[in-house]
């Protein structure tokens, strides 16, 4: 029996790339068994034919393919698409792991995984990337600086332009809004984040946290929004000064 679907995720399709033939259909029949669309890649040519289209909502992108790699891959798509996308690959050590993150990857699963956590995880980034279905949003903008994140429309707006961010940019603020002035720790962030496993050593928050620096920040080194209390987490600070 197919397993409980959201409803957010009933009709959402999902492009995975691998170039196993085996494990791709294995994994591609679960997930369709589970009310998800897929359409199969076995490369990166075969991935960017299906994206030219193809409109979906997740990628499963494997690192290691014949010819382009999927970093190379995940690099073209964050220049111009925000997609959310969750690396399965081989190469589950934390150098790999942060480095998918870095490069804009929404979740990291090390192979081997069983077929119900990839689909635990799918689930749980595509809640992440369309907020304005989750009952526990209590407003729907939060501002700070020149910045107004808009929680029903899944956007972050400086004046009249948008901010790109991926979707697990995008909850790490919300989150740090609906917690401003507070202190967080890493573990506090990566429960309230969901879809990750709960690691002392994980690092993805603190990845995370970079990547909006550098995008938030007026100077990312000396950040007036996100501050890290050393030894004890990150504050986030709506009014962009420095005092606690």
């Amino acid at each position: 029996m197919p397993d409980h679907v959201r409803s957010e995720s009933a009709t959402a399709c999902v492009l995975l790339v691998e170039d196993d033939p085996v494990l791709r259909e294995l994994v591609a029949t679960y997930l369709r068994q589970n009310a998800l669309r897929v359409i199969e890649a076995g490369d990166g040519m075969a991935m960017r034919d299906a994206l030219a289209h193809q409109e979906v909502d997740l990628i499963v992108l494997d690192l290691m393919l014949p010819g382009e790699d999927g970093l190379s891959l995940l690099r073209s798509l964050r220049a111009q698409s925000e997609t959310p996308v969750i690396i399965a690959s081989a190469r589950g050590d934390e150098v790999d792991r942060i480095v998918g993150l870095e490069v804009g990857a929404d979740d990291y699963l090390a192979k081997p995984f069983g077929p119900r956590e990839l689909l635990a995880r799918v689930r749980a980034v595509l809640r992440r990337a369309h907020p304005a279905n989750s009952s526990t949003m209590t407003t729907s903008r939060c501002q700070f600086g020149g910045y107004q994140l808009d929680l029903q429309q899944h956007k972050l707006m400086r004046d009249d332009s948008e901010v790109a961010l991926t979707s697990g940019e995008f909850n790490l603020l919300r989150i740090l809004c609906e917690h401003a002035n507070r202190v967080l720790s890493r573990d506090q962030l990566i429960t309230l984040l969901k879809g990750y496993e709960r690691n002392p050593f994980d690092r993805s928050v603190d990845v995370r946290i970079t990547r909006l620096r550098r995008k938030i920040e007026p100077k990312p080194d000396t950040p007036v929004f996100i501050r890290t209390i050393w030894g004890e987490g990150y504050l986030f600070s709506p009014q962009g000064d420095r005092s606690a």
